[in-house]
C-alpha cells in the first residue's frame, strides 16, 4: 500500500459557516498483465501532482489480493468542489491519457461521505480492513469528548433538561452525529490513520 502525506484540511469561512465535509473517492482498475510495475509507478506520479491541489488531504494505492486482480486508489479531498477541481485539471487528464496505456479497462468508481467515510477502506479487500477492535477505540476517541463536551453545554441551560424526552433526545444525539460525522472523525482518522493500518497486510 502507497500512502501519501496529507496536508492540513480546510478551516470554516471567516463567516463562521461549518467547513464542507470532505469526500472520499475509491476508483478500482486493473492493470494490463506485465505492465503492474507501470501502473502503480503512474499511480503514484499522479498523488505527487495531486499534493499540489487545494483540498487535497491523502491517497492511498491498494494492490489486488491476487494476480490479475482490481487496483483501488482511494483519494480524499476537503469538499467535492475541490475534488471536481482536480477532475476538470489537465494534469488529471493527462495522467488519464497515460493510464489507458498500462491499464485493463476503465475505472469504476464509488464516493463515501458522511458516516460511510470515517473508515475509507471499508470498500477494500477485508484483509486490509483495520480491526473491529482499533475501529471501535477510534470511534470511541471520538465520541467520548463529543458527548462529554454536549452534556457540560446543555448543563448551562436548565430549561434544556425541561424539555420532552423525545425531541430533547433528538436534538442531543442530532448535535453529536453531525459534529463526528464532519468535525471530529475525518480529523481522528487522519490522525490515527498509522495506529489503524498497523496490523494490516500487504
Amino acid at each position: 500500500m502507497s500512502a501519501v502525506p496529507q496536508p492540513a484540511s480546510g478551516t470554516p469561512s471567516a463567516a463562521g459557516a461549518p467547513a464542507p465535509a470532505p469526500v472520499t473517492r475509491i476508483a478500482r482498475r486493473q492493470a494490463k498483465p506485465g505492465r503492474e510495475r507501470e501502473y502503480e509507478a503512474t499511480i503514484r506520479e499522479m498523488f505527487g501532482a495531486m499534493r499540489k491541489h487545494k483540498g487535497f488531504l491523502g491517497a492511498d494505492l491498494l494492490p489486488p489480493e491476487s494476480e490479475g486482480g482490481d487496483y483501488q486508489v482511494v483519494v480524499n479531498f476537503g469538499s467535492e468542489a475541490e475534488l471536481a477541481a482536480w477532475d476538470d485539471s489537465t494534469e488529471r487528464s493527462d495522467f488519464h491519457v497515460r493510464l489507458r496505456e498500462v491499464a485493463a479497462n476503465e475505472p469504476e468508481y464509488r464516493r463515501l461521505s458522511g458516516l460511510e467515510a470515517w473508515f475509507a477502506p471499508a470498500v477494500v479487500p477485508a484483509s486490509m480492513h483495520p480491526p473491529r477492535a482499533k475501529m471501535a477505540f477510534v470511534t470511541w476517541l471520538g465520541i467520548f469528548p463529543t458527548v462529554s463536551f454536549y452534556l457540560w453545554l446543555v448543563s448551562l441551560w436548565p430549561g434544556f433538561v425541561e424539555q420532552p424526552f423525545l425531541p430533547r433526545t433528538a436534538v442531543f444525539t442530532g448535535l453529536i452525529v453531525i459534529t463526528m460525522t464532519w468535525l471530529v472523525m475525518p480529523r481522528l482518522t487522519r490522525l490515527m490513520r498509522g495506529f489503524l493500518a498497523s496490523s494490516k497486510k500487504g
